[in-house]
């Protein structure tokens, strides 16, 4: 099958614990998508939380991806190693006047409604020990998904100035994900719905640094029965690597994609091809989440 040049899509663990079935459906939606439009599928490991990862995880996740055949193209991308970039990125917005100072806890934040009110914008005294903001536009950013479609957020009022560069030094995902997904010329980003409301900032920080957007796709996240997103902060179980078929069915069973009888008695290799050869998605529900026993 040869790559389609303009189609590159990309799956981004965090390597905080081992993959389960909400990663696994990340995964195998950005695979399906970018294999049935002949493209590139890129792995890259968002490994800026050391505290967080331990240090099998990553290598965990790799030997999960092969056991269910999703292979990646090319060497994977650990954000890591990309530091120097997130710093360039930052002195353009500086350069720009857009980046301030702000000690502001999560609970104050929390007190005045959950959205920052722009209150350290002005401050004359820098704090210090303190996170960096960008400064947002007084203006709605709209975008048509290709699974939730129209979607729009006016930033100042739903948003807020948010923080890119934190207290504790580390680079915030807004700022890595977008510097990354330009070096990489991610051209779509295929993920999970709880994402969706990420997908404003990280547009105008595209257009503050001049970078392209790509094409989105926000498919329902997987939730357990306290409508928890699954994940290794909530105890999702780790995949079974020895037997990633029924799992791999029931990802695909999740993502409304069609099935046949004879799939459960096939192999990896064949699901998949199947799998890509009937990818449709436009079948992929359109709901923010579903509760995973819905699927058992």
């Amino acid at each position: 099958m040869k790559p389609k040049a303009d189609y590159i899509g990309r799956f981004a663990p965090s390597p905080s614990g081992p993959l389960h079935f909400g990663s696994l459906i990340a995964a195998l939606a950005s695979f399906l998508d970018a294999r049935a439009n002949h493209g590139q599928w890129l792995l890259r490991m968002e490994d800026l939380d050391p505290g967080r990862e331990p240090p099998q995880a990553a290598g965990q996740i790799l030997e999960a991806l092969e056991a269910f055949g999703l292979h990646w193209d090319g060497p994977v991308l650990y954000q890591s190693s990309r530091l120097a970039a997130y710093r360039d990125a930052l002195h353009q917005l500086q350069q720009q006047g857009l980046i301030y100072a702000c000690d502001c806890t999560r609970q104050q934040i929390q007190a005045f409604g959950g959205v920052y009110d722009n209150r350290c914008r002005n401050r004359k005294d820098v704090p210090q020990d303190c996170a960096l903001r960008v400064r947002v536009a007084d203006r709605t950013i709209q975008f048509v998904d290709a699974i939730q479609g129209s979607t729009q957020q006016h930033l100042l009022r739903e948003c807020g100035d948010f923080v890119l560069l934190r207290k504790d030094g580390l680079f915030a995902y807004q700022l890595a994900v977008v510097v990354d997904d330009a070096f990489q010329n991610i051209s779509w980003v295929v993920r999970g719905s709880d994402l969706l409301d990420s997908t404003p900032r990280q547009i105008f920080l595209q257009q503050c640094l001049g970078l392209a957007t790509p094409h989105y796709a926000h498919f329902p996240v997987a939730v357990n029965e306290d409508k928890q997103k699954l994940s290794k902060q909530h105890f999702a179980a780790p995949l079974d690597h020895t037997t990633p078929l029924p799992a791999l069915l029931r990802a695909l069973s999740f993502l409304g994609q069609p099935m046949s009888e004879a799939l459960a008695e096939g192999d990896i290799a064949s699901v998949l091809q199947w799998a890509i050869a009937h990818w449709d998605i436009q079948a992929v529900p359109k709901l923010a989440n579903i509760r995973l026993a819905s699927i058992d």
